[in-house]
C-alpha cells in the first residue's frame, strides 16, 4: 500500500501524505517506511520527505530479462483454442514482415493452414494490421481488435489484438484465424472478445498497460 501511494507525476511525499494515500496510522506508516528504506526501496530525503528507491529498479529490470514471452503465450493460444476449436496464434513483427512464432491448429478437420517460424507481410490480414495498429495518431487508430474477411486468404477470416510489453512497445499480436463459412455472426461474437480478452491478459503478464489496446 505504501509502494503503491507514489505516483509518477510526485515529487518527495510528506509522511502525513504517505500515512493517508496508504490508508495507515502515522506510527504504522513511519515503521514500514523504515523497513522499506533499510532494504532500498523507499528513500528519506536529507530535505524531509520520502520517494521510491533504487531497489524497486533493480527488481523491474531482474523482472524484464527473468520474462519468456511463452510462458505467457501458450496458456493464451491454449484457451483461445479450447474456446472458440478455432486455430490461434501469436506473431511478432521483424522490420516490414511479421513472423508467426506460436501456433496452435484448430481441432476441427477444416482449418486454415500456418506454420511456426512463416514470414508473413505487414499491413495485410488482421495480424498484420494489429502490429501496426498503434503506429497511427491517437484519434486516427483502428478499432481493435482488427477483424478481416477474405484480406490476405480469400477463405479465411481473423482476428487480431496487439500485445504490449512493460516499455509500452508492441510485443506482438495474437488472435484467431476461421475458414470464412464458419465466420458468421454467432462466431464473431464469440471471438471478438475471447481475442481482446487474451491481448490484455498476456499484456497485464508482460508488465504493459491494457488501456491502451482497450478503445
Amino acid at each position: 500500500m505504501i509502494l503503491n501511494a507514489f505516483r509518477e507525476e510526485d515529487g518527495a511525499l510528506p509522511l502525513v501524505e504517505v500515512a493517508r494515500r496508504a490508508g495507515l496510522h502515522l506510527t504504522t506508516a513511519l515503521r514500514l517506511l523504515g523497513t522499506l528504506e533499510s532494504h532500498g526501496f523507499v528513500q528519506r530525503l536529507a530535505v524531509g520527505g520520502y520517494r521510491l528507491g533504487p531497489t524497486l529498479l533493480l527488481l523491474g529490470d531482474r523482472f524484464r530479462r527473468s520474462l519468456r514471452l511463452e510462458d505467457h503465450v501458450m496458456p493464451a493460444l491454449e484457451r483461445l483454442r479450447a474456446e472458440s476449436r478455432e486455430s490461434a496464434t501469436f506473431f511478432v513483427r521483424e522490420g516490414d514482415h511479421r513472423r508467426c512464432v506460436f501456433r496452435l491448429d484448430s481441432p476441427q478437420l477444416v482449418r486454415d493452414h500456418a506454420h511456426v517460424g512463416e514470414v508473413q507481410p505487414l499491413g495485410i490480414g488482421a495480424h498484420g494490421r494489429s502490429l501496426i495498429a498503434l503506429d497511427a495518431p491517437a484519434g486516427q487508430r483502428p478499432r481493435l481488435p482488427i477483424v478481416t474477411r477474405g484480406e490476405r486468404l480469400r477463405e479465411i477470416a481473423a482476428i487480431a489484438a496487439p500485445v504490449l510489453d512493460a516499455a509500452g512497445g508492441v510485443a506482438g499480436s495474437v488472435g484467431i484465424s476461421v475458414p470464412l463459412y464458419r465466420f458468421d455472426a454467432a462466431a464473431e461474437a464469440l471471438c471478438v472478445p475471447l481475442v481482446m480478452r487474451e491481448a490484455v491478459a498476456i499484456t497485464r503478464a508482460l508488465g504493459g498497460d491494457p488501456a491502451a489496446i482497450l478503445n
